[in-house]
């Protein structure tokens, strides 16, 4: 198992995804974001709501927003919808994934 360079839970079980930064050669970087998984129908793919507050300097108050980040799934992690999971940026692996899972939060 490699070591990635974050403190996190490595998984318990193998797996031979080339695209796992603990069982391949996927390296991260960046930015380490949270969030919960809200469709994990794709595959090795899932879709993670982050929740976050956004200053409006007019009204001296915060507002609600969310994002939807498309985020690889290897399958030695395998989240599915309602978990909360640590994810962290990688290299672009598709149109629109560029994160991957570290940790399933508990």
């Amino acid at each position: 198992m490699r070591n990635i360079g974050i403190s996190v839970q490595s998984p318990q079980r193998e797996c031979d995804d080339p695209n796992c930064p603990f069982h391949s050669t996927l390296s991260v970087r960046g930015r380490v974001l949270e969030g919960i998984v809200v469709n994990d129908n794709m595959q090795k793919t899932i879709t993670v709501r982050r929740d976050y507050h956004h200053y409006i300097p007019k009204y001296l108050r915060y507002e609600r927003r969310h994002s939807h980040i498309a985020v690889h799934n290897p399958p030695c992690i395998d989240a599915k919808a309602g978990e909360k999971v640590k994810i962290m940026e990688c290299r672009p692996l598709s149109k629109s994934v560029s994160f991957v899972v570290i940790e399933k939060r508990s």
